[in-house]
């Protein structure tokens, strides 16, 4: 009887779609493990297709190609070497299904398929997938492997399917996404699958950036025990290999190295916002990406991010002034420039806002000034920027946050124009908060300076879109830390009025933050994709009627 085992886990960070390539990252992470002894090598979740594949899975030459090229790489595994145990879609009898292969011996040996299809928040796998029979456990070298898929571990069904079938190690491929407080939640879960079947468990995800979506990989082991023997790192591509010694408990997994998680939640999100801007950045082939720098906060810690997502030679910044920009404003964006090393330029929008004055006169003469003159700056700047990408190919990276977008407190066609919004998904305070994080701490990863990266007083100045003279965000919103709390209330709990309200807000503010919040839909809509790292980012994660009658049954909280 078989009593040591080894097995790699593999955090690879695969390309949607680009189905050469994911091979060559599994025959690399291969090799590897042959080096190190290992006898089958795990991978993430549709790792063959990149995940999630959406509606490429439809595509018959999509499907076709992914079987070719895994007979091929099977086929690499028939001189020896450790056997592949990886995910991808796969047609079986008119039936598409998410799937877990392995690959020994030459050949496609054991296929099992996924039971539990997510079709809430961002994912929709139960519209293009077929849903797979309870598995029972692939046989590898004498061991009972109880393999699942992602959502098969978070209810416990088919963990005790697993169990009452004879597996001995349970193990788990992931696509499962960053998001705040996420790994703790996803290690709960395990050590219920653990307590309840009383089996070691294995949990490999994937890392990198996929559009709206960060994986941060975070793969695990948990003995029997619940005790944590692995802990691979987050946001980063590794292999680890994990030895595993049969007792007369059962398999047990030797200590390997445990990596700490870091539980300052400012880091871990300044790191999904670096990797998943870069990765969009990368896959999609931009040379580089072009921002307007304000002089405010949110410009500012975008700069940054770019900066370390994709080095200071790959970043353009814009500073476009008005007659209602602050000398305050032109100073710190010329030293953040200088902080970061970036290319800059600054380029004036006084002789365009002169120009639509004259050329809307016909139309708005003896009528005041309103937002529209605003808004009119707000669009000149798109355009600019807009232009710029146009010539020098560079991605515009537009940097309004979740707050502005929640309550509209943005301009269509204007400071909303861009390829990806790297900001979408994190709120004003946190803004600063995760400002502040970056300007004392750093990360191997990161391509950008050491130290201050944003000057303090963009952190600490009073916010302001300088569209008008002595203007600031409080004058027309509620203060930050007031209207953020009322808006994830709303938006990530789905509160009701009444329930807000009893929190100590004032009714008549939290009623015009959940009317600008529902009369901004159409805005969103409208917005480029970007970042995820809420439970309900905007876009697929929560999805709102434009067209909505709801918003004049407003609740009494009498």
């Amino acid at each position: 009887m078989k009593n040591e085992l080894s097995i790699a886990l593999a955090q690879l960070n695969p390309t949607v779609g680009d189905i050469d390539g994911n091979i060559a990252l599994l025959l690399e992470a291969r090799a590897e493990a042959k080096e190190k002894n290992a006898e089958l090598l795990v991978a993430g979740e549709l790792i063959v297709s990149g995940y999630p594949p959406e509606d490429l899975v439809l595509k018959p030459s999509f499907l076709d190609y992914i079987e070719r090229k895994i007979t091929s790489l099977a086929q690499e595994t028939a001189t020896g070497g450790p056997a592949l145990l990886i995910g991808a879609p796969w047609l079986q009898e008119g039936k598409l299904f998410n799937s877990v292969m392995l690959l020994e011996k030459g050949k496609i040996s054991s296929i099992r398929y996924k039971s539990f299809l997510p079709t809430y928040g961002v994912f929709d796998e139960g519209r293009v997938f077929d849903k797979g029979p309870m598995p029972g456990p692939i046989f590898f070298n004498g061991v009972r492997l109880g393999v699942m898929i992602c959502e098969d571990m978070w209810t416990p069904d088919v963990t005790e399917c697993l169990e009452e079938s004879g597996a001995e190690i349970l193990i788990v491929i992931n696509g499962s996404p960053y998001e705040i407080d996420k790994p703790d939640k996803r290690i709960n879960l395990a050590v219920s699958r653990v307590k309840e079947s009383g089996l070691p468990l294995m949990y490999v995800n994937l890392i990198g950036g996929q559009d709206e979506l960060v994986f941060d990989g975070s793969s695990f082991i948990i003995n029997s025990d619940c005790e944590l023997q692995v802990q691979m790192p987050m946001f980063s591509p590794n292999l680890t290999l994990s030895k595993w010694i049969q007792s007369d408990n059962g398999w047990i997994c030797s200590k390997g190295e445990l990596m700490p998680f870091d539980e300052q939640s400012f880091s871990s999100i300044y790191q999904a916002l670096v990797i998943g801007l870069r990765d969009y950045v990368k896959k999609n082939k931009f040379p580089g990406v072009i921002l307007g720098l304000s002089g405010g906060i949110d410009s500012g810690l975008s700069a940054a991010i770019a900066v370390d997502a994709i080095g200071a030679d790959k970043v353009h910044c814009v500073m476009m002034p008005s007659p209602y920009t602050s000398q305050e404003s032109l100073d710190d964006a010329e030293e953040q420039v200088k902080l970061l090393n970036v290319t800059f330029d600054t380029l004036p929008i006084m002789d365009a806002m002169k120009a639509f004055a004259a050329i809307l006169e016909p139309v708005f003469g003896g009528k005041g000034k309103d937002t529209t003159e605003e808004n009119i700056q707000a669009r000149a700047r798109g355009m600019i920027i807009m232009a710029i990408s146009n010539k020098l190919g560079y991605m515009p990276l537009p940097t309004g946050n979740k707050s502005e977008m929640s309550v509209g407190y943005a301009t269509l066609y204007g400071d909303m124009c861009g390829g990806f919004s790297v900001l979408k998904d994190v709120y004003k305070t946190t803004v600063f908060s995760v400002a502040r994080w970056r300007n004392e701490c750093c990360v191997d990863s990161f391509l950008g300076p050491r130290g201050t990266v944003i000057p303090e007083r963009v952190i600490t100045k009073r916010p302001s879109a300088e569209l008008k003279p002595n203007q600031y965000d409080d004058d027309s919103l509620p203060p930050y830390d007031i209207l953020d709390d009322i808006l994830i209330s709303l938006i990530e709990r789905e509160a009701t009025i009444s329930q807000i309200v009893q929190k100590g807000y004032n009714e008549e503010t939290v009623l015009r933050v959940w009317q600008m919040l529902d009369r901004a839909e159409y805005k969103r809509r409208q917005a480029p994709p970007g970042v995820k790292i809420s439970s309900r980012a905007f876009g697929r994660d929560r999805r709102y009627p434009i067209s909505n009658g709801f918003t004049d049954l407003i609740e009494s909280v009498q």
